[in-house]
């Protein structure tokens, strides 16, 4: 009975119609009614309420409606149930399953309406189980994948809040995963076979998460896009098991897919996050697992990767410096050290070479092998690397000035974004200008990989530079491309061995024929070319001296110095001048 229905029949009882007129439209009415007393008892029901229920109307007087419409099983619902029977309330409705006498279920929508007869009530029930059906159709059609018919992204998140909130165990798994090559089957096969493979590759997830759920009839196995998977151990027993069901779904993958009339052969990378639910959220979980997938693809693919808070805590490290380096830069937390370069005929000092630090107010001092990477990834090398050009100029520039005699040439790295990003030909045009240094005391230094084969901006940089004054060295040669023929076009005033070839001269008991062999190579090339080279990481006399009678000009490491301050520089250049005078 609607709601008008129930107010029309109050206002006919308050108006005085007969008593027999009531109960003959009460018991003609095809919604299931029945009267109750104020204690909520029946006092009569419809025929409508009989056949809802299974039961002949006549039996259902005098039992406790509570009992038979379930009233009293939640303490919010009985009392504004209460609240109605003493009339302290103008209605009250719930929705509630009820059992029918012969085993079925249906769901009704019960309300109970005070009457103005002594305290009775009048209840009403509706059959609402096609309308909740097609709810839950619609809910399973809005939490499902329609092509893998699999849970989606939404029921996930459900079930995952779900399962921290109240696991068994006080643990939660979680299997994240990712076909590898996935898009190469779409773009060369077309999507048809791309949803099949998608198909295929769910029912054998569905298998693993069946053999390995144990009594619980299985773990939850979801769609979250793509050819993105999820398989969720909801109480796990711990890492074993989480990282068993890792190992059998990528040998479950690794057996082909006969699809179409295609034999397909896929592999999968998977993240295996499995830890405590007290204090876990669904986002950090998530977060914690598409970070290990990253690490499964980054470690070759076609495997599992259980998360390593360490590795994790290093990646978060990664991340805080990326995203503070800009702001180090005006904030001025960076500070050159400077490494000496000194002659092998006469262990004079000829230059230095500029290395960055970062002086972190939380990490405490870092080398360039953890920020470089970062700032070229993220386009902040273009600001240090002008700051770099700038501060190593204006110190060559001091020393020239303090110091007689010939003056250090100074060697800076530049990164091959800072020739595309940036006006570097500008940038050292202004610089060298602001700080007064001459241009040959200027020594730009590029890899050998971003140097061999450049064209274009990066060749025309290097020549406008060249013209300029300025030389131009390619740091760690012989490690990239080594293309000789290209390296006589380039406008190129030094090259620097890579330390690999150095390091096999440290003792004669060790030495390596070839080592040598091509390091005067090298050496005799760059010569017949007009260059000079730089041998770097030389640690010890030994591999001075041999790197001296084979004929390297200059050389750089620990030998003779390690890296340090300007200060440190200019005492080294004051007691040369001395020498010299004694001498």
């Amino acid at each position: 009975m609607t709601e008008s229905s129930h107010k029309r029949w109050r206002r006919r009882a308050h108006n005085g119609h007969s008593e027999s007129d009531f109960r003959a439209a009460f018991h003609a009415a095809q919604l299931p009614m029945a009267i109750v007393d104020p204690h909520g008892r029946v006092l009569t029901a419809n025929r409508a309420l009989g056949i809802l229920l299974g039961a002949d109307p006549q039996r259902l007087t005098a039992r406790p409606i509570a009992e038979l419409a379930g009233l009293g099983l939640d303490g919010r619902v009985r009392s504004a149930y209460h609240e109605a029977l003493q009339g302290r309330a103008d209605r009250m409705s719930c929705t509630r399953r009820l059992k029918h006498a012969d085993g079925h279920t249906l769901w009704a929508e019960i309300t109970v309406t005070p009457t103005a007869h002594g305290g009775e009530a009048l209840l009403s029930i509706a059959d609402i189980s096609e309308r909740r059906d097609l709810q839950e159709r619609l809910r399973h059609l809005q939490m499902h994948d329609p092509v893998t018919r699999l849970p989606n992204r939404t029921l996930f998140f459900e079930r995952l809040a779900g399962a921290l909130a109240d696991s068994a165990t006080g643990r939660t798994g979680l299997c994240y995963l990712d076909l590898d090559g996935f898009k190469a089957v779409n773009d060369t096969l077309g999507h048809r076979v791309g949803d099949c493979l998608l198909d295929a590759v769910a029912q054998r997830l569905t298998q693993c998460a069946e053999s390995r759920g144990g009594d619980d009839g299985g773990h939850l196995v979801a769609r979250l896009g793509g050819d993105e998977f999820a398989l969720l151990v909801e109480s796990s027993t711990g890492t074993e098991q989480v990282t068993a069901l890792a190992q059998s779904v990528l040998a479950a993958l690794q057996r082909p897919f006969d699809l179409a009339g295609q034999r397909l052969a896929v592999s999968a990378s998977i993240g295996v996050v499995e830890r405590e639910t007290a204090g876990t959220t669904p986002t950090e979980l998530m977060q914690a697992a598409d970070t290990t997938l990253y690490w499964a693809k980054a470690d070759g693919k076609a495997r599992w990767t259980l998360f390593d808070p360490e590795r994790n805590a290093h990646r978060m490290t990664r991340q805080a410096l990326s995203s503070t380096l800009r702001r180090a830069v005006e904030r001025g937390e960076f500070v050159l050290e400077y490494q000496p370069i000194v002659g092998f005929c006469d262990d004079v000092l000829r230059g230095v070479e500029a290395l960055v630090r970062w002086r972190h107010p939380q990490f405490g001092m870092l080398g360039p092998d953890r920020f470089i990477g970062l700032a070229e990834e993220n386009g902040a090398i273009v600001p240090l690397g002008r700051w770099v050009l700038q501060e190593s100029c204006r110190q060559a520039r001091r020393w020239m000035l303090a110091h007689p005699g010939p003056p250090l040439y100074v060697s800076v790295n530049v990164a091959v974004r800072q020739v595309w990003d940036s006006d570097l030909v500008r940038d050292v045009a202004e610089i060298l200008q602001e700080t007064g240094l001459p241009a040959h005391l200027l020594q730009l230094e590029l890899t050998e990989s971003a140097v061999m084969g450049s064209a274009g901006r990066p060749l025309q940089a290097l020549q406008a530079l060249s013209e300029m004054g300025v030389h131009i060295a390619i740091d760690d040669f012989g490690t990239g491309y080594s293309n000789l023929a290209y390296l006589s076009r380039l406008p190129v005033r030094a090259l620097k061995l890579d330390g690999m070839f150095v390091r096999g001269f440290r003792t004669a008991r060790h030495q390596n024929p070839a080592d040598e062999t091509i390091v005067t190579a090298l050496v005799q090339l760059a010569h017949k070319l007009g260059l000079t080279v730089t041998a770097e990481c030389v640690e010890g006399p030994a591999q001075a001296e041999r790197l001296r009678r084979i004929g390297c000009d200059t050389g750089q490491g620990w030998h003779y110095a390690k890296p340090m301050e300007a200060d440190r520089i200019a005492e080294l250049l004051a007691w040369s001048a001395q020498a010299a005078g004694s001498a």
